[in-house]
């Protein structure tokens, strides 16, 4: 269950705070529905088009082929979020088109589709309001340089979106899955 505490970031009053697991379980379910409903069953590594295809489920529109230099050189993937609407998905055209930035491509898509599923209804709640005067879009940004740095949890958003691009990739169950044999050989297991 969510737990909501203060947003010191001041983006808003308060703030989903997800534990890693809780994460982990929303992105492994989306991923695992998606599979079973287009294939019949479960398979990883899940393909760049299979993700595009889970994002489309998600999203007004999907542009891998933006053109986001108005955003700054260093942008790779935007979500848009709109007051009493389904969120979009802008994915640098630069980045979709290099073939050496396939690993690149699917953490930005993952990483925006973790923006979608945890942070809209933070939006929907938070603007959901109905003043005429508010802000009608809201939007995330994602720079290379601060994607790198998400790590860091002092950006509660940023963090968020990087644990469910990793949460979507690899997912905890079917790693925990393939490395248990190899670890069952060595006789121990390592702490996951």
């Amino acid at each position: 269950m969510v737990k909501w505490v203060p947003d010191k970031t001041g983006r808003f009053r308060k703030r989903p705070h997800f534990d890693a697991g809780e994460i982990d379980r929303e992105c492994e379910t989306l991923t695992e529905a998606f599979l079973l409903r287009k294939y019949g069953k479960i398979e990883y590594p899940l393909a760049t088009d299979d993700l595009a295809t889970m994002i489309e489920d998600h999203v007004d529109y999907l542009d891998q082929y933006a053109d986001l230099s108005k955003e700054g050189r260093d942008v790779e993937g935007v979500t848009r979020f709109f007051v009493g609407a389904t969120p979009s998905i802008e994915v640098s055209e630069g980045l979709t088109n290099a073939e050496n930035q396939t690993n690149r491509l699917r953490t930005t898509l993952s990483h925006e589709l973790g923006h979608v599923r945890l942070h809209d209804p933070v939006i929907q709640a938070a603007f959901g309001s109905g003043d005429l005067f508010e802000q009608k879009e809201h939007r995330v940004v994602l720079k290379r340089d601060e994607a790198e740095r998400a790590a860091n949890p002092s950006d509660w958003m940023e963090w968020q979106a990087k644990y469910a691009s990793g949460a979507y990739l690899m997912p905890r169950k079917a790693v925990f899955e393939r490395m248990k044999p190899i670890w069952e050989a060595d006789g121990k297991m390592p702490p996951v």
